[in-house]
Order: C-alpha cells, then sequence, then structure tokens
C-alpha cells in the first residue's frame, strides 16, 4: 500500500522472466522499429518533396505518418530498454537528463497520438467521399485552408483530450502500488491503481471519450457507405478499380486500427490474461505504425511511383557524386 505521493516509478509487465526470451523481444522490435522509422520517413519525405503529392489526400497520409512515428517511439525505445538491461522499471515523470520519457509523459503523448491519429483517419474518410461522391466540389470543400484547419483540429482535439486525461489520471491516489500490467503507461493499468472515488472522475471523462469515438465510426461508417455506392455507379470497369485502390489502403488501416484497439479495451474479463493482453496490446500500438506504410504503398501506384523516382534519383546523384569527386581527385 503506497501513497501516489511516495511513488517514483512504475513497474512494467515484462515480455517473458528468461533472459533469453527478453533479448528476443529486444531483437524483435529492433526489427519493427526502424522499419517503421523507415517505412514512415520515406512516405514523409516523398510527400514532402515531389509537388505531384500535394494534394488533400498525400497531405493527410502525411500528417498520419507523422503521428505513427510519434506514437511508436513514444512506447517502444523504452520497452527495447527495459528488455535489454534486464529491468521494468520507468520513472513517475522523468527529467530533462534522461534518455526515456517517464511515466506521466508517455501517457499523455501516446493518448495524443493515437487520439489524433483516430480523429485524422475520420477526416481522411470525409476526403475520399467528397472525392468520390462529390467531384466538381472537391476543391472548394478541401482546399488547402480547409485541409490545414482540419488537419490542426485533429491534432488540437487529440491534445486537449490527452491533457484532460492524463491531468485527470495522475491526480488521483495510488494506493494499490505501483506495478502495472502493461508493458507500457496505459491509463487503464493505472487506474486500477486507485481505490479512490474520485476514479469516477475519470470514469466519465473516458465516457465522454468513447462517445466521441463512436461518432467519429459511426460518420466513417456511413462515409465509406456513401462511396462505395457511388463507386459502384461508376460506368468503367477500369474507373471503379482506380476508386478502389484509392479507398482501400485507408480503410484497411481504419479496420485495423478499430478492430485492435477495440478487442484490447472491450474484451471480456474471462479472456484476459497477461499474455493476451500483452498480445493484443502489442497489436493495436505497435503493429499499425509498422504496417500502415506498407498498406499505403502497396496499391497506390502514384506514391510507388513517386518512391521510386525518388529512390532513383538519389542513387542517381550519388553515383555522379562519387565519379566527380573521383576526378577531381
Amino acid at each position: 500500500m503506497t501513497n501516489s505521493s511516495s511513488i517514483t516509478q512504475f513497474l512494467l509487465l515484462a515480455f517473458a522472466d528468461r533472459r533469453e526470451l527478453q533479448l528476443l523481444h529486444f531483437w524483435l522490435f529492433l526489427g519493427i522499429y526502424p522499419a517503421a522509422l523507415l517505412g514512415n520517413g520515406l512516405i514523409i519525405t516523398t510527400i514532402a518533396c515531389d509537388h505531384h503529392l500535394h494534394t488533400p489526400m498525400y497531405f493527410f497520409l502525411l500528417n498520419l505518418s507523422l503521428l505513427d512515428l510519434g506514437s511508436i517511439s513514444t512506447i517502444v525505445p523504452k520497452s527495447m530498454a527495459n528488455s535489454l538491461w534486464n529491468t521494468r522499471a520507468i520513472s513517475y515523470m522523468g527529467c530533462a537528463a534522461q534518455v526515456f520519457l517517464g511515466c506521466a509523459a508517455q501517457v499523455f503523448l501516446f493518448f495524443f497520438l493515437i487520439s489524433a491519429e483516430y480523429f485524422l483517419l475520420t477526416i481522411m474518410a470525409y476526403d475520399r467521399y467528397v472525392a468520390i461522391c462529390k467531384p466538381l466540389h472537391y476543391g472548394t470543400l478541401l482546399g488547402s485552408r480547409a485541409c490545414v484547419h482540419m488537419a490542426a483540429a485533429a491534432w488540437g482535439t487529440g491534445f486537449l483530450t490527452a491533457v484532460l486525461h492524463t491531468a485527470s489520471t495522475f491526480s488521483l491516489p495510488l494506493w494499490q502500488g505501483n506495478v502495472l500490467d502493461q508493458f507500457f503507461c496505459e491509463i487503464p493499468q493505472i487506474l486500477k491503481l486507485s481505490c479512490s472515488h474520485s476514479y469516477l472522475r475519470e470514469v466519465g471523462l473516458i465516457m465522454v471519450s468513447a462517445c466521441l469515438v463512436f461518432g467519429c465510426f459511426v460518420f466513417i461508417v456511413v462515409s465509406y457507405v456513401q462511396t462505395f455506392r457511388a463507386v459502384l455507379r461508376i460506368p468503367s470497369e477500369q474507373g471503379q478499380h482506380k476508386a478502389f485502390s484509392t479507398c482501400l489502403p485507408h480503410l484497411v488501416v481504419v479496420s485495423l486500427f478499430v478492430s485492435t484497439g477495440l478487442f484490447a479495451y472491450l474484451k471480456p474479463p474471462s479472456m484476459s490474461s497477461p499474455s493476451l493482453d500483452l498480445v493484443v496490446s502489442v497489436l493495436y500500438s505497435v503493429v499499425p505504425p509498422a504496417v500502415n506504410p506498407l498498406i499505403y504503398s502497396m496499391r497506390n501506384q502514384e506514391l510507388k511511383d513517386a518512391l521510386r523516382k525518388m529512390m532513383t534519383g538519389s542513387f542517381s546523384e550519388g553515383i555522379k557524386g562519387l565519379f566527380s569527386s573521383a576526378q577531381c581527385s
């Protein structure tokens, strides 16, 4: 029994007790994390550098990649370090001298980035709806200023909800120790440490957020129902294929994001076990940021062509630079 004022660190759930499995977890994440950095970094660089991709759809995709980079970088490096150094500790607040974030900062950043990503995915569903159902009004409804405002709204709403939830969670007295049944700091796990009735305030905030999440989900479903109805009315098979190729990657990303998140938080208690909870948490927090670039680049010919053009151009410039330096010497 400890008071939250005396807690200086939390103990995270280890992936395994055996040293060999801990190192296996480290090497597994060491493969996933650079792949996520590379994939999202390539998408950001390609969209920023190729003026042909300066459209609303790719502007929102650039923002999505930024959010994916941030969310996976918030939790994975600390988890890798804990497995490598055979420790479970994470500081309560963190400090400027520390390499990794403290628990409060991790909660805030992860909740902020995940919330902003969900709101951005909702906006991207609206973008596809307007592009296919109202193509003549696309430039008016999704001009550059409107796109910036919508992206800023997604980031701002995520920031506001993260501030409210983090402040509410860490203002609770934590009387039931400092051991979290999760490999990163997560609000539901921290709430389990509080036996105070004041946790109802955070539960109220969660219910409000759940209503907002459900509203966004309904909006996405309705948007895609209307979008696919419009696609099926396109007379040419080539036109249908092109329309589907721009919608399906986003739909797959939304499905992966929502299904793993819902299963993580709404699965019945009878199904809960430390190992299952660990696998599910990896599925909704680590896998989407790593596979999103692959999903978007597989069926998007414009993006693949721009990536190929950028890669071959960089390679050609590098070869020319080598020859120039060799001739000068």
